[in-house]
């Protein structure tokens, strides 16, 4: 039986190694920490809702550039719209043909249904808002059912181009949503990637390699942080979407998308440089370093292989929370009156121009009515895409505060 250890060769055996990856038990160590957090779970959590509620938009049939656009019919309160009542003239209601081919006509009310609703708009009504003898006949409030996404066009409300009674054309909020959400996610991953990526480059190299190289990219860091953030932008979507557009040929709404990307772009990664920069100069005098330089390895080596790894994680940490600011920042400048140089259309579905848009719309109903007392303001126009921004920006400051907390050494104490 020589092929079978005896007991005392199996008790001389050495013990056997257990092989450890630092980086992998590293990040065992944060996801230990993270996980404690239960609002940065609840932040994460919201933040994959969003994902999975944008990865769903990409598979519908909605248009890219501008909302879906729908049309109303309004049915008077004296009732003396007669179009409706008479189904062998096929007329439609008060509403104007032109503005109204080719688009899916929505049916409004001001008190109560036409007597002969069921033979019109397969008996789809809705009510909509008025004051006084004015009515609003887009203003459709949102259907309260139990099944919103099939019962009905307008699940959310519309939201109307312009105040007053030739309203014609309307917007489903719950499309302009669903379409504005991967739009709004794509811009603050792009932006912030970008800038986080050449920031990222730019402080490694001038936080290792010191003395004028350092000087250089510095004094280039504080020229990008003295121009003005909103007027670089618009200049560079203005000017350079011409140029783009004439040279490469791209589409112009495409041009016009990736100018705004890089315009913001180019002002958001001297920040990421600075930070870099800063901690990279306290990686290059720790011990590791200094042993990386004495076994032989190269500037570069040493560059990718030590300093970069152990200094991006202050780079996750503002990631997270640069995302949240840049629809809150986009929304500002459509609010400031820009949205005609930054979008490709008045109406692109994005969250920060929903905002807008609900919020210019809110304010022609005041400036028209005579009696604010008696007015019916369209809330859900402002509210919706409001909500869905505010639930994006605290999402993304619960999930920035627990990685700090879990990357942060000095915070588990």
């Amino acid at each position: 039986m020589a092929g079978i250890p005896t007991e005392g060769q199996v008790a001389a055996a050495p013990p056997r190694k257990v092989r450890h990856h630092p980086r992998l038990d590293q990040a065992k160590r944060s996801w230990y920490f993270f996980r404690r957090n239960t609002l940065a779970l609840v932040g994460l959590a919201i933040l994959v809702a969003i994902a999975l509620f944008a990865s769903y938009a990409a598979t519908q049939p909605i248009a890219w550039y501008k909302m879906t656009t729908e049309c109303t019919a309004d049915y008077g309160p004296d009732n003396s719209h007669s179009g409706w009542n008479n189904s062998s003239t096929g007329s439609h209601g008060p509403y104007d043909p032109e503005a109204c081919a080719g688009f899916p006509l929505v049916c409004t009310y001001e008190v109560t249904p036409p007597p002969n609703a069921n033979q019109f708009c397969g008996g789809q009504w809705y009510k909509s808002t008025s004051y006084k003898t004015e009515d609003f006949p887009a203003m459709v409030a949102p259907t309260w059912t139990v099944k919103p996404l099939s019962m009905g066009p307008l699940p959310l409300g519309s939201m109307a181009t312009i105040g007053g009674i030739d309203v014609q054309q309307i917007y489903n909020i719950w499309d302009v949503l669903l379409r504005g959400s991967d739009w709004s996610l794509m811009f603050s991953v792009g932006i912030v990637g970008v800038g986080a990526f050449v920031g990222l480059i730019v402080g490694s190299i001038a936080g290792f390699f010191g003395g004028i190289i350092d000087d250089v990219l510095m004094r280039l860091v504080d020229i990008f942080l003295s121009i003005p953030v909103i007027l670089f932008v618009v200049v560079v979507v203005l000017v350079a979407t011409l140029d783009v557009h004439s040279v490469f040929g791209l589409d112009q709404a495409n041009t016009k998308l990736l100018m705004l990307v890089l315009g913001f772009a180019a002002v958001w990664w001297p920040f990421y440089a600075r930070l870099v920069r800063g901690q990279v100069l306290v990686v290059r005098e720790q011990k590791f370093v200094e042993a990386a330089r004495a076994s032989g390895a190269s500037k570069g080596r040493i560059l990718t292989r030590h300093i970069i790894p152990n200094s991006v994680y202050p780079i996750f940490i503002q990631f997270s929370l640069d995302v949240g600011t840049v629809p809150l920042l986009i929304g500002s400048l459509a609010y400031l009156g820009f949205a005609n140089e930054l979008f490709p259309t008045t109406y692109f579905p994005e969250w920060g121009n929903l905002t807008q848009l609900g919020v210019s719309q809110i304010s022609s109903i005041l400036q028209t009515c005579t009696d604010p007392s008696g007015c019916l303001i369209p809330w859900w126009q402002l509210f919706f895409p409001g909500f869905a921004l505010f639930l994006f920006a605290i999402s993304v400051n619960l999930l920035s505060d627990g990685l700090r907390d879990a990357f942060d050494p000095r915070m588990r104490r």
